[in-house]
């Protein structure tokens, strides 16, 4: 099947072939169609099977026809982290660049003014984070009444993050009368309850199963501990000469820690995280993508809505607290049917959630064989060069460089350190003897005080 047959007018179909796309993925094929058809839409399918074009290219052939009125969007879409909102944005300029359609991008991090004046001017397309949408809305900016489209991109992480009461209130302040998608990489009970209240009547799609691991990517685990965890990650680094990699942390304090480690032994790694301002986001993204940064060191917040087609490695230097975020995280490679690797860090106390992860995916994680863990767990010489890695640029050493302190001589007894001496008061005073009249001895300085009129 081609995107000829699904339905789409002559313009999307000239920014598909623009942007070198010529079959429909199966997550495509069947929603593009329902779209068009006004149902709504229920889609599970796993990360990177083209989730984001499959609702994308249908509103904007519906949306062809009228525009938006000020601070009235005719469409909303509901995602849960910057990253991934600004990836669906570059989605409807890539498809849409035949189309006179506006477009505003609600996230935090930016200023709120600047939206507010997009707002004001009227859009077709609204893309939006819960919180910042909410805010401009309690501020006035916004009015809901006009929205026709509705699409809910990642419930599941919406779920994870607590979004869902505010999703509930968004969609309280929308029409009845909506055409409304919700898609997700995993469909916990959590969500199909949502579905009752937010869908009427979906036309359900499942591509996969959730939580569906893509055939394209191979796993790993290593068990390590705490001490060689660092070690470990570094000699996988080295050995696999990869192009460049995604590294998860749980924690963003965690994130800075090994960033700062890994640039130590010289490889070109960058953080990414929440408490990072969004133009700073924004440029470590566009580095990464054009190969000036090797590694990413992110959270699973952060790097979520991360596209990048010829990423090759994925490491989890933390296991995930939640098994659904293990779907989500080694999604970002082996994507457009190109393989991928992902690797996971186990300490011992990591058991439980090993337990968890492997429970939901339905395999169990092939672990390295022993001899490969002992190399990479082992002692490492302090004088062994390693070979050069296209993620440094240079040789690696096993041990971080060092800028050699400078030597502090000591004094020599002929040449003495001055020293400011304050002179005691005994320096000063005249200590020679004088005779009294009564014979007695008395120092000359008491004499001058004292005695003598």
């Amino acid at each position: 099947m081609s995107f000829n047959n699904l339905g789409l007018g002559a313009n999307i179909l000239n920014a598909i072939k623009d942007a070198g796309y010529t079959e429909p993925t199966p997550i495509q094929s069947q929603a593009i169609p329902a779209v068009l058809n006004g149902t709504d839409v229920l889609g599970c399918a796993q990360t990177g099977t083209g989730k984001t074009a499959s609702f994308t290219l249908p509103i904007i052939e519906r949306l062809s026809k009228g525009r938006g009125r000020a601070r009235m969007p005719r469409s909303l879409i509901l995602t849960p982290t910057r990253e991934l909102a600004t990836q669906i944005s570059e989605n409807f300029v890539t498809y849409g660049k035949y189309e006179k359609l506006s477009m505003a991008l609600l996230i935090g991090g930016v200023s709120a003014e600047e939206q507010q004046k997009r707002l004001t001017r009227g859009v077709d397309v609204l893309i939006a984070t819960p919180g910042r949408l909410l805010d401009l809305f309690d501020r006035g900016s916004l009015l809901l009444n006009d929205v026709k489209f509705l699409v809910i991109d990642e419930a599941d992480r919406m779920l994870d993050m607590g979004f869902i009461p505010d999703v509930e209130k968004i969609v309280g302040c929308l029409p009845k009368e909506r055409q409304t998608m919700m898609f997700s990489a995993t469909m916990p009970d959590e969500i199909r309850k949502l579905t009752k209240t937010f869908l009427t009547n979906p036309t359900e799609i499942t591509v996969a199963p959730p939580a569906t691991i893509a055939s394209t990517v191979t796993e790993s685990l290593i068990e390590v501990t705490p001490r060689s965890k660092n070690k470990a990650l570094r000699e996988l680094l080295k050995r696999e000469g990869l192009l460049n990699a995604l590294i998860f942390c749980n924690r963003k304090k965690d994130v800075d820690v090994l960033n700062r480690s890994l640039r130590r032994y010289g490889f070109l790694s960058a953080p990414l995280h929440g408490d990072m301002a969004q133009s700073a986001r924004e440029t470590t993204l566009q580095k990464f993508k054009t190969g000036d940064i090797k590694l990413l060191v992110a959270t699973d917040v952060a790097g979520r809505g991360i596209d990048v087609e010829s990423l090759t490695h994925v490491f989890n230097y933390d296991v995930p607290l939640h098994a659904e975020d293990y779907v989500h995280r080694i999604g970002r490679t082996g994507r457009a049917g190109k393989h991928g690797f992902a690797f996971m860090l186990v300490c011992p106390e990591d058991s439980r959630y090993v337990e968890a992860i492997n429970k939901l995916i339905g395999h169990e994680i092939r672990s390295e064989s022993k001899a490969t863990q002992q190399k990479i767990n082992k002692p490492q010489s302090t004088t062994r060069q390693g070979k050069a890695n296209s993620v440094t640029g240079s040789s690696l050493t096993s041990q971080p460089k060092t800028v050699p302190r400078p030597k502090i001589g000591k004094a020599t007894p002929s040449e003495p350190e001055p020293r400011n001496v304050r002179p005691s008061p005994s320096n000063l005073r005249d200590n020679s003897i004088s005779e009294t009249k009564w014979g007695g001895p008395v120092p000359a300085f008491l004499l001058k005080k004292t005695l003598i009129p």
